[in-house]
């Protein structure tokens, strides 16, 4: 743990260099704790990765995924894009019968397309700007506005609203399950990564922002963000 601090006290002193991350040092700081903890995290979820069956890794990033689908469907509503929402609903009705709860992808297989929607995508589409950058330990990198969209998403998750004392311990197993696939599904982004980047902290806050830009703007990109990203 000493060495973790003493990482995080050098973080802090880096000067920020990148005037959408000002506070850069802050963020390195939270970066290396992050990257302490992960020395725990990652072991599990590697040993979830080569322990679990394909189909069963497959089953619950389904079952978290139809979760999802609900919410995305609120925020293409939100967005303005209601064949998108009313294809989500159909994806959860259809998953959440045919597919066993959502264990299967029944719904991908008949043709409708599953998105992503979050809430801080949905402020973004109705022109909230980005804010600073922050990198927080276990939920990672977030603009000043999707870490605000990530309070509401977790607000409304179905998997936190299970309050009662005798199925606290089932809400708990739900959450470390989720996030331990999670973990394990960005296993081979981790290589890449390493291989990549000269300064990790660097690459990841630079290709976070790129892909969120990209998603709010569903990959069309307008003129005047690709001239901003010249």
């Amino acid at each position: 743990m000493a060495g973790a601090v003493a990482i995080a006290a050098a973080g802090c002193a880096t000067t920020a260099n990148n005037p959408k991350d000002p506070f850069e040092g802050f963020n390195r700081a939270m970066f290396a704790v992050n990257e302490a903890l992960d020395v725990v995290i990652k072991p599990v979820a590697q040993g979830y990765d080569a322990a679990a069956p394909l189909p069963l890794k497959v089953a619950i990033s389904n079952f978290f995924g139809n979760i999802w689908d609900s919410w995305t469907a609120v925020n293409n509503l939100l967005q303005g894009k209601p064949g998108d929402a009313v294809s989500d609903v159909g994806r959860v009705l259809i998953n959440s019968t045919i597919g066993i709860g959502g264990a299967f992808d029944v719904a991908g297989e008949m043709g409708l397309t599953k998105h992503s929607e979050d809430f801080g995508q949905t402020l973004g589409k109705w022109g909230v700007g980005d804010g600073p950058y922050f990198y927080w330990p276990i939920i990672g990198p977030r603009t000043t506005r999707d870490t605000f969209g990530w309070m509401v998403d977790v607000y409304v998750d179905p998997v936190w609203h299970v309050y009662h004392t005798d199925d606290m311990a089932l809400r708990n197993s739900m959450v470390a399950v989720h996030y331990i696939n999670l973990r394990a599904s960005l296993l081979p982004a981790d290589k890449v990564v390493e291989e990549a980047a000269f300064d990790k902290y660097d690459y990841i806050r630079d290709a976070y922002l790129q892909h969120r830009r990209s998603e709010i703007f569903d990959g069309a990109l307008p003129h005047e963000v690709l001239d901003d990203e010249r």
